[in-house]
Formats: structure tokens, sequence, C-alpha cells
């Protein structure tokens, strides 16, 4: 019996990627484009702290513009006179309404910027993200085009009692 002697080549075997190119030709041009579309919007908060609070028998300040959402109904308020009640609309809040109350309370108090946003613990997060929205701005007609006028942006939050 003869014995064979198998040579082996010392040239390292070529690996096949172009299944892993053909990937990435794909996956590149998708994650630029979803890329594009997340868009993230920041909203500047002013958090009451200890100092905001006004030591007993103080004069309250003449505008004190509060918005207060609860389970069936969201109150806006200046100070300690009720502005508004505005009770759920088809088991939801109403916020286009509560828009139209602010832009009336925007025209006697054009100079002011600042509301307080009082919520209970349970109220979602997006009825207070919405709230926030509505406060804040409204579409407005200017020159035939919709444009973002501002009404309340500077929002301060915190907890309703009850």
């Amino acid at each position: 019996m003869s014995r064979r002697r198998i040579r082996r080549s010392n040239i390292p075997p070529e690996l096949n990627i172009t299944a892993f190119l053909n990937l990435m030709v794909i996956l590149v041009p998708f994650l630029l484009m979803t890329a594009v579309f997340s868009h993230l919007t920041i909203l500047d908060l002013n958090l009451p702290t200890a100092k905001d609070q006004q030591p007993p028998g103080s004069k309250k300040p003449e505008f004190d513009l509060k918005v207060v959402l609860r389970k069936d109904e969201m109150v806006v308020a200046n100070g300690s006179r009720v502005v508004k009640k505005i009770p759920l609309r088809n088991g939801r809040h109403d916020f286009m309404l509560l828009t139209k109350v602010m832009l009336t309370v925007k025209g006697q108090f054009a100079d002011k910027k600042a509301v307080t946003i009082l919520s209970q613990q349970d109220t979602p997060y997006n009825d207070l993200i919405q709230a926030m929205d509505a406060v804040r701005s409204y579409h407005a007609m200017d020159k035939g085009e919709v444009v973002e006028a501002e009404l309340f942006p500077d929002i301060s939050i915190g907890d309703a009692q009850g």
C-alpha cells in the first residue's frame, strides 16, 4: 500500500461577503431615510421651587393663570377666580376649547406669558402634553399662511390638589 501525501496549500480561503454587502446596501439607505422622520421637540418648563412660595399674608399677584387637569374636567383660573370650566367632550378633554379660552385670556393680558398646569397624579401623560401644546400656541392665519402664534410659552407644572 502506498501512502499518498496530500499537499495543503498555504493560500487562505476567500470569504464570500457578497450577502453581507447586499444587506448593507439595503440597510444603510433604510436607516438614513427613517432617521429623517424622527423629530424631537424640547419644551422648557419652569418647575416651582421653595423660593417661589409666597409667605402667608403677602399680596397675591393680579395675574396667576392656572389650568387644572382633573379626570372629569379642566378648570382655567386666574388666581382664585375661575375663568372657565371645560367638561369632558365624548369622554375626552377638549383641548381645542382650552386653546380658545387661552386666546380669550391672552386678549385681556397681552403682555403676560406665564401659565401653570396642575394635574392629578393619575393624569395620562398624553393629556398633559396636549394641555401644554394647547396653552403654548395656536394656529393663526398670516398673509394666507398658517403660522404658530404665541399664547403662554412660559409653562410651569405642578400637582393639583384633590
